[in-house]
């Protein structure tokens, strides 16, 4: 454990992956609770299965696996992703999770199409960009650490200078309506902001893992209070812990790769919160239950005594 955290300290590689993953867990967590308390789970999955063509068209037009034109690449095609999910609802009868769906899928396979086409074209750049599907974050540098950290900071300021709003949109947006706040505006931009926390992401644990990082510290902080503020601070930190975790645990051995254990630790602490949490937890709701069953029985008078027979 000591040589871990010196190496976490002292290594470039190592200290790189365990920031951007720190702060994806962080972006991950803290969007991904607005997405799960307004059912919205499949959301981010979509949205990380749409930014791939994204990515792919971005090679085709530049030649180049520049990080951050890539990125703006799949940025473009997940809130193009998003805009149509939300025109689905709206204009059709289609609900919303098959409209997810349908986005998905669509949108998936148009960027295993162009993947395909781009490995058959024999341009030599091609090489190792199907790791934007699993995320590849023994790659990180520190250039792409640092835009992450500016795309996560970004994200973050507005959730804090708009809490108030999204707050209310969350959990009641026909209130928040009659109340005069652009409802409709504050759904995109609720919507670009996961798609921001997705484009993070990406290039870390990839389009197929990226949705289970912003659901499973959301579900797993869900667990331990009602509190809507103490929820997101709690997401943050198991989204946090959940990739540094998984970074050291794949500079223990070789050919370990990052995201899927990231994905693996914020599992186990999901499944620890389903049984220990003070809110919802399995073993705390039992305890609360029998308490109150006692509570019930000491409550109920005793049966007056026999007066015996006149």
């Amino acid at each position: 454990m000591g040589g871990l955290l010196r190496d976490l300290l002292f290594d470039y590689t190592l200290r790189n992956v365990a920031l951007g993953c720190a702060i994806l867990g962080v972006t991950g967590g803290v969007l991904g609770s607005f997405a799960i308390l307004r059912r919205q789970g499949l959301l981010g999955d979509a949205l990380a299965h749409a930014a791939l063509p994204g990515v792919c068209v971005a090679f085709i037009l530049t030649g180049a696996k520049t990080p951050a034109v890539l990125l703006l690449g799949a940025a473009v095609s997940a809130w193009l992703g998003a805009l149509l999910i939300l025109a689905i609802v709206r204009g059709t009868r289609i609900k919303q999770d098959a409209a997810l769906g349908i986005v998905l899928s669509t949108f998936f396979g148009a960027g295993v199409v162009l993947l395909t086409a781009i490995a058959r074209s024999g341009n030599a750049g091609q090489s190792g960009l199907d790791a934007f599907i699993f995320g590849q974050a023994a790659t990180l540098i520190w250039r792409d650490v640092a835009t992450m950290g500016l795309l996560a900071l970004a994200a973050l300021g507005v959730v804090a200078l708009l809490f108030k709003e999204l707050k209310l949109l969350t959990f009641d947006p026909a209130f928040a309506a009659t109340l005069g706040y652009p409802v409709g505006a504050l759904n995109v931009l609720l919507t670009t902001l996961i798609v921001v926390a997705v484009v993070i992401g990406l290039q870390a644990v990839g389009v197929v893992l990226m949705a289970a990082l912003l659901i499973t510290p959301a579900a797993a902080a869900r667990q331990w209070t009602d509190r809507f503020a103490a929820m997101i601070g709690l997401a943050a930190l198991f989204g946090a812990a959940s990739g540094v975790a998984g970074a050291l645990l794949s500079a223990t051995g070789a050919n370990l790769p990052t995201g899927p254990l990231i994905i693996l630790v914020a599992t186990a602490i999901l499944l620890l919160s389903l049984l220990f949490g003070t809110s919802r937890g399995v073993v705390w709701s039992r305890i609360r239950d029998r308490r109150s069953r006692r509570a019930a029985l000491a409550a109920v008078p005793p049966p007056p005594p026999n007066s015996g027979g006149s």
